[in-house]
């Protein structure tokens, strides 16, 4: 069997990757939150939260300890809240365009602070978060926090923005829809309406609060962030947020210049000495400005929310100013269209993007246990089709956006996710990142008021049951965990830690065709195959279904023998996830089998050992 072209170039690739990098994302609002209540709706005070110092040292070493490079801090800038906080000069916000109790973290109000429900004194809330970003460098990871482009809450109004920032809209000419330097777009000569509530919803879930009365005040109205141009927006688009305007104009045509032809091609240098003679909307520069002075702070990278709704442009201006300060920054755009990605990479000078149309897509139903289609051989062709830039298509399973791996709406178990894992983790060189809770099972099926279980609230203040057990009141230990919760956290730490080896930044190459075709007893619940460098070569074979495999006898085809450079013999193979099982490698006429039986759901990684004397 032959190994197409794609697969030979990602090889050649992939040798001179960066290691593996593992993202830790943590709700910032819930790591530490130790109360249990869970009140729909429930405030502060009934249903508690996390601060920026739960974040102890010791916290910080059991986040180190499961493999983790990066923590992506998710809700760290002050988005719009319902608790009042105008002692401290911050105005207070209209329930009526908030959604949940606590807010989404992704209707910022100001960039230039943090949240102030995470510090333990809001007046010092900023020292506080870079005294987080400190722990955390001294605990040997970096930092991320969102960067949320494409809109900003409606009532934004930074009282933190250094002298000579002005705010987003200050300057804008109101009298007309669009201009190029206008900051928003505007419904000309209509007043802000608050869209009409469905399915039986209310602010705060029926609360008197003064400021619930259905009305905020926004003349002229502005576009919502989703892009709806009515002045009363509807209940499902994303009302709590404006969209920011980039240069863009009504019709889709741009009002900015184009990267000259080639430019794909080129560093982030070239870009950037491109953009220091050209004139760029006032949107790009405010951004610009706002992502370095997270830098000037420590931050070490951004995940963007929403990258594919902002010009490519922008991302080229924008990135390569980051890289200019610091070549090292992480860059994850968060994004779900296919035929854009290269775009986003090479044009707009992104490290890495979400990898969830295709491959995440594709895991979901086989973790489901869903049939239907041949999902595995699927995956070998994403991983294929997408060969020279799958280093930049960062994996997961769980974030705040998906529904928990355990939750009955999802597969109602984290054991489903154990194969799904391994896959992810080893199959590419890409990045891997795991949600918190994710390693314990949270199941996210909490009532908590705005939004639906089965996804962890980021809306409004709960607690996270299975993250609490395992954050044992501080003590970061297990000690409230269940022998189950253990165990998977034990999978986790094993396999992330091993995705780091280099071998997994190396050569991939698929074996599942050829077992597949040759292999009674493989089926298309069965995935397979290889990573090498020079020095290793590791075999993974994965089992997604519940049910034990009959034995199997796995085929490594000859051309692939050959890439490995394995002379004929036999050669011990070992577990690597374990060490308790092995395997023996036989190879005759340059080609290699094995046999093996799968438990169910059962991944082994087995190291090519070294040869058995005859």
């Amino acid at each position: 069997m032959k190994t197409d072209s794609s697969s030979k170039q990602a090889q050649q690739a992939n040798t001179q990757q960066k290691p593996k990098a593992v993202v830790y994302q943590v709700f910032t609002r819930l790591f530490g939150n130790t109360n249990t209540t869970n009140k729909p709706w429930g405030t502060i005070e009934e249903n508690g939260v996390g601060k920026f110092n739960d974040f102890t040292d010791k916290a910080l070493a059991e986040i180190k300890a499961l493999g983790v490079t990066h923590i992506w801090y998710t809700g760290v800038p002050h988005h719009a809240v319902i608790r009042d906080y105008s002692q401290y000069g911050i105005r207070p916000d209209d329930p009526d365009v908030v959604k949940g109790r606590a807010g989404s973290p992704y209707a910022v109000k100001d960039y230039y602070n943090v949240n102030p429900d995470l510090a333990v004194d809001p007046a010092n809330r900023l020292a506080e978060f870079q005294a987080l970003i400190a722990r955390t460098h001294k605990n040997q990871m970096q930092v991320i926090i969102d960067i949320v482009p494409n809109h900003v809450a409606r009532n934004y109004q930074s009282i933190s923005k250094p002298a000579g920032v002005s705010d987003f809209g200050q300057n804008d000419d109101t009298s007309v829809e669009y201009a190029k330097d206008n900051n928003f777009y505007y419904v000309v000569g209509e007043a802000f309406k608050v869209p009409v509530a469905k399915n039986g919803y209310q602010v705060l879930g029926g609360e008197q609060h003064p400021l619930a009365d259905g009305k905020f005040v926004e003349r002229p109205a502005k576009w919502t962030g989703n892009g709806a141009r009515k002045a009363q927006p509807d209940a499902n688009d994303w009302y709590e947020t404006v969209k920011v305007n980039y240069g863009v104009k009504p019709d889709g045509s741009k009002d900015f210049p184009s990267l000259p032809s080639g430019y794909a091609d080129k560093s982030y240098q070239a870009h950037y000495q491109f953009w220091q003679t050209q004139v760029v909307p006032d949107s790009w520069v405010k951004f610009r400005d706002i992502a370095l002075y997270w830098t000037e702070k420590g931050v070490d990278g951004f995940r963007y929310d929403m990258a594919e709704m902002v010009p490519v442009e922008f991302w080229s201006y924008m990135n390569s100013a980051i890289k200019t300060v610091n070549p090292d920054a992480f860059l994850l755009a968060e994004i779900y269209n296919p035929s854009i990605y290269r775009d986003y990479i090479h044009l707009g000078k992104m490290d890495y993007l979400y990898d969830k149309v295709d491959f995440y897509d594709t895991l979901k139903p086989m973790m489901q246990q869903k049939t239907e289609q041949d999902y595995a051989a699927n995956l070998v062709s994403i991983q294929s089709r997408f060969a020279d830039i799958e280093h930049n298509l960062l994996h997961f399973l769980d974030n705040h956006d998906e529904q928990r791996i355990s939750s009955p709406e999802f597969a109602g178990d984290a054991k489903f996710g154990k194969p799904a894992m391994v896959v992810s983790a080893l199959m590419s060189s890409s990045p891997i990142m795991i949600y918190f809770g994710q390693e314990v099972g949270e199941d996210g099926s909490e009532e908590t008021g705005f939004g639906d279980p089965s996804r962890t609230s980021i809306f409004d203040y709960v607690g996270v049951p299975a993250h609490q057990r395992w954050m044992n009141n501080g003590k970061f230990d297990g000690g409230q965990s269940s022998a189950e919760e253990l165990e998977l956290r034990d999978f986790y730490r094993r396999l992330l830690n091993l995705s780091k080896h280099q071998v997994f930044s190396a050569n991939y190459a698929e074996i599942q065709s050829i077992n597949r075709s040759a292999n009674p007893n493989y089926s298309q619940q069965q995935l397979a195959f290889v990573r090498y460098s020079q020095t290793d070569q590791v075999i993974v074979v994965s089992n997604f279904s519940e049910q034990a495999t009959q034995a199997l006898d796995i085929i490594i085809p000859s051309d692939l023998i050959a890439q490995m450079q394995l002379a004929d013999g036999q050669y011990q193979l070992t577990d690597q996830l374990y060490n308790k099982t092995s395997a023996e490698l036989n190879i005759t006429n340059g080609q290699g089998k094995f046999k093996l039986k799968l438990a169910g759901l059962e991944s082994m990684v087995f190291k090519v050992m070294h040869k058995v004397a005859k």
